[in-house]
């Protein structure tokens, strides 16, 4: 079975370090697409763009990579209570004819409280899965083609109509995440893939049974996939070194300060990440090779496959194994890691091409190693003779 791996677009930032701001990289559109053209270079198959007060807007950094990347799809993560349906279901026809149909959406519906409220969104945690619940059921209406009329609690249209088809039909594949018996109701009900945050693996299958059993009485069937971080080296030492070095510069008061702040949040998906180490340092591998780290500092996912690329490759094959496709992953900084990736484990996973050739050294210029040598692999070895 060949595996959908996308790269994350740090739009909010990046670092060598987590909680160490001389260590950040301030966002900008140019280092965004060093990293779009990176991962559509490097073969992933898509990039997801987040959406958030903190975050570049996501619609309008995804139309600035369209025209720098070829084949990459454009996962573009949309809060639907920030918008209306039908000027979301314009802009998202727009967007996939501008890709030549890469166009992928993320929908979010939970969050933070206090972040929603400075947007202007006053619902509670059940009722905003409801407004996107109605969201969708007009948004996938539009962009099928059909006139609407909907009255709902938080939308309304009348006549509605989209004149610009996207080239995907009936529309561009919904992306979504949520951890809450309302997040699995939504998906199970309007989504085409169910993105759920790196959690051990039996944790993960108990999300992929329910998601699956609502679907079922839908008539429907759902794709899985994981958001993962990943930190992968050439032994196991070096990726266990780098992960400690990640939070080398997070002090405990950070970290308390931090975890105060996610356990007053209402979202599920978070109670469930911090959960996984208790803000704990010692606690931090949560299942093997899968390390929660990040989750001390960071919001949202947490989580990191840590290891060689044997032992990550293993890793995701396991999630593989429970159903899941397609996997969104990050790992810091975002460009050189979306390297390291895919030149180490890329060889190992169903699917993916070999970033480089075998054998072969790649330095350049007249005196390079590969024009002066060559390297036998061991078919190409001959015995050597006896002495006369």
């Amino acid at each position: 079975m060949s595996l959908d791996i996308f790269w994350f677009l740090p739009t909010s930032g990046d670092a060598r370090y987590l909680g160490k701001s001389n260590s950040g990289r301030p966002v900008s559109n140019e280092y965004l697409r060093q990293i779009a053209v990176a991962a559509d270079t490097l073969g992933y198959d898509g990039i997801l763009i987040p959406t958030g007060s903190g975050c570049l807007d996501p619609w309008v950094t995804a139309a600035s990579l369209a025209p720098v990347t070829q084949k990459l799809k454009l996962l573009v993560a949309v809060r639907t209570a920030n918008i209306q349906p039908t000027a979301a279901a314009r802009m998202a026809a727009t967007l996939d004819q501008a890709t030549h149909g890469r166009l992928l959406i993320n929908v979010v519906a939970g969050g933070d409280a206090d972040e929603l409220a400075a947007d202007g969104i006053f619902i509670d945690h059940d009722a905003r899965y409801d407004e996107a619940h109605e969201f969708l059921t007009i948004w996938r209406q539009l962009l099928a083609g059909d006139t609407v009329n909907y009255q709902g609690k938080y939308h309304q249209v009348k006549n509605a109509k989209n004149f610009f088809a996207p080239v995907q039909t009936p529309y561009p594949k919904i992306y979504f995440g949520g951890s809450s018996p309302a997040a699995h109701a939504l998906a199970a009900e309007h989504v085409d893939a169910y993105l759920t945050w790196g959690e051990p693996p039996a944790a993960v299958a108990e999300k992929i049974a329910d998601v699956r059993a609502r679907a079922a009485k839908h008539q429907r069937t759902v794709r899985f996939g994981v958001r993962l971080h990943v930190i992968v080296r050439e032994t196991n030492e070096e990726a266990w070194q780098a992960a400690e070095q990640l939070i080398s510069h997070v002090d405990d008061d950070t970290i308390a300060k931090v975890q105060s702040k996610y356990a007053s949040m209402d979202s599920v998906g978070q109670q469930r990440m911090a959960q996984l180490h208790g803000g704990r340092r010692d606690k931090l591998e949560v299942s093997p090779n899968l390390w929660a780290g990040v989750g001390l500092v960071r919001g949202g996912a947490g989580t990191a496959l840590v290891g060689d690329p044997e032992t990550v490759a293993a890793r995701l094959k396991e999630y593989a194994d429970l159903g899941v496709d397609s996997f969104v992953l990050s790992g810091y900084p975002h460009l050189e890691e979306a390297y390291r990736f895919a030149e180490l484990v890329f060889p190992l996973l169903p699917g993916k091409a070999k970033s480089q050739e075998d054998q072969k050294i790649f330095t350049g210029g007249p005196f390079d190693a590969s024009t002066l040598t060559t390297v036998n692999t061991p078919a190409q070895q001959q015995p050597e003779k006896e002495p006369a």
